[in-house]
């Protein structure tokens, strides 16, 4: 009977070369297998040289080591560190469980890496070329990295669960022959999602994706000229902050991850050292974030957004602590904030479209802070008119409300005389001259002072009038003294009375003086009795 092979040696049919014996070896050493020429231009995994036999791997050893790989040298942990080579085949992982901890960097992929229904411990693909990586419902209880890499053909991560990160910093994605370039709805991430300084081309699908801690796109560049949606990410759940925003020296801890250990390496400085480059967020295509839960933030600060008309920028229904809306103004498509609910608003005037291409129906926010320069009254409502082709008066109200619970009652009476007067635009014509006379008398009870004065100078104008043609009494010597002063208060206030005008009676044309006052002062008291009811209300 023939003795039984060394659980450590290859089985017997996979006859490895002699590079992949040297990477058996290097696995059940934990240690790094290099097979890189130490040229830059020639270790590029995107390049045009040829690889030859002495960097080439099968994909099926490298799948035997990860799969069911041999045991350990004594004191040593099996691993995986993998530079430079040549993978031939395509790496079949699906349905499989990897225990060893695996590192592939710089290496070039002939085929697919398929990893659906996978459980790993931690993996990492380093600045590789890797024609498409299937890993539908992976589950990954450490992190899974994919920083620097080139994937032409695409990513699906449907329904995966990442125990800790996620990182595509610098990576290419494309989508090939498909729609999108990244597919990972439903996916579960418990820490953080860097995808800052990614280029996309196709659409970026997150919908549902739950994220524990922080999603980064800093400097990240999203197109889909073959689609209507760039980034579509609608049920999507951020517990902490969601950055749309720009790499520069501001994000660079972000962008430099603690893992891997040495981060991304993204130079931020020009060849002198001294100037820092800044990147921006781009997106060409449509951006939805619809029914998004934002835990701390959402901030979409001075990105690029190119649409066109049938395209948006959707945020209906997130919510959010703090929205901050910088963006670089677009010129064509939709921004619209339907059902948004944000306590503090940080935007810029410059930022907003101003040609109906703004909806905000139902958008509440507690707080609105212009970020840079000056956002006043004024301009608020220009802000508010252009998101209201058709009058609303949700919009009008949520501003008033804003101002008042800034203590800016003044300002809040400005939108609000602003709302009755758009209103106005809508009414039949008798409804539009009732609040034309409302507006010039009192301005609809917003502007207690302009009553006053026109009480003022009623008041005034009909003292001299009838103190100089007093009117005959209606009973002789039961009349009371007169006062042309009291006698026009008498028709100038519908309510109180001081006995003057039942007492004297104005004929001829005095007649129809008395009879115009006693109208004036009905539609004064009116208004301002209304006016006081809204602010009684409000207080």
């Amino acid at each position: 009977m023939s003795e039984p092979s060394d659980p450590g040696e290859p089985p017997p049919g996979l006859q490895p070369t002699t590079a992949e014996w040297g990477l058996w070896q290097a696995f059940r050493n934990g240690s790094m297998y290099d097979l890189a020429s130490g040229e830059p231009e020639l270790d590029d995994p995107n390049g045009d040289h040829v690889w030859g036999p002495e960097r080439t791997l099968r994909a099926r050893v490298i799948a035997m080591l990860l799969l069911h790989g041999p045991p350990p040298l004594m004191g040593r942990v099996a691993s995986l560190h993998l530079t430079g080579a040549y993978i031939t085949g395509c790496l079949e992982l699906s349905g499989g469980v990897v225990e060893p901890y695996f590192e592939i960097t710089g290496c070039r992929f002939e085929e697919e890496v398929r990893m659906t229904d996978t459980r790993i411990n931690t993996g990492r693909f380093v600045d590789c070329y890797v024609p498409r990586l299937e890993a539908a419902r992976l589950t990954a209880e450490g992190d899974l990295h994919l920083p620097r890499c080139s994937v032409p053909e695409g990513i699906k991560l449907t329904d995966a669960t990442i125990g800790s990160d996620l990182l595509l910093n610098e990576s290419t994605v494309g989508s090939g022959r498909r729609i999108r370039a990244i597919t990972a709805d439903g996916i579960t991430i418990s820490q953080e999602l860097q995808a800052s300084l990614l280029v996309t081309d196709g659409q970026v699908s997150l919908r549902g994706a739950t994220i524990g801690s922080s999603l980064h796109m800093f400097g990240t560049v999203l197109r889909n000229p073959r689609g209507r949606f760039a980034l579509y990410a609608p049920q999507m759940t951020v517990e902490q902050v969601a950055s749309f925003a720009d790499a520069d020296r501001g994000s660079a801890p972000q962008i430099y991850g603690a893992t891997p250990p040495t981060g991304t390496r993204y130079d931020f400085s020009t060849h002198g050292g001294t100037r820092w480059r800044t990147k921006h967020f781009e997106c060409t295509g449509g951006m939805v974030l619809d029914d998004g839960r934002f835990g701390s933030s959402l901030v979409i600060d001075n990105a690029r957004l190119d649409m066109q008309r049938d395209q948006e920028l959707s945020l209906r229904r997130l919510t959010t602590p703090e929205l901050t809306f910088t963006p670089q103004l677009p010129e064509r498509g939709l921004v619209v904030l339907s059902g948004a609910t944000v306590e503090k608003l940080m935007d810029r005037t410059s930022s907003w479209p101003r040609d109906e291409r703004l909806w905000m129906a139902g958008f509440t926010y507690q707080h609105a802070i212009p970020k840079e320069g000056h956002f006043n009254v004024r301009e608020r409502l220009q802000w508010v008119t252009s998101a209201t082709a058709e009058y609303a008066p949700e919009p009008y109200e949520q501003l008033a409300a804003m101002y008042r619970n800034s203590g800016e009652d003044t300002n809040a009476r400005v939108v609000l005389l602003a709302k009755q007067r758009r209103r106005r635009e809508t009414l039949p014509l008798l409804g539009k001259l009732w609040g034309y006379l409302q507006d010039w008398t009192v301005a609809y009870g917003y502007r207690p002072g302009q009553a006053a004065v026109w009480m003022g100078v009623l008041w005034l104008t009909g003292t001299l009038l009838f103190d100089a043609n007093r009117p005959p009494a209606l009973k002789g010597d039961e009349a009371p003294q007169w006062n042309a002063a009291l006698y026009t208060l008498d028709l100038l206030l519908p309510v109180i009375t001081f006995g003057q005008d039942t007492a004297w009676n104005p004929v001829g044309r005095y007649q129809w003086v008395a009879a115009v006052m006693i109208l004036l002062g009905w539609i004064l008291a009116t208004t301002v009795a209304t006016g006081a009811t809204r602010l009684l209300r409000r207080q």
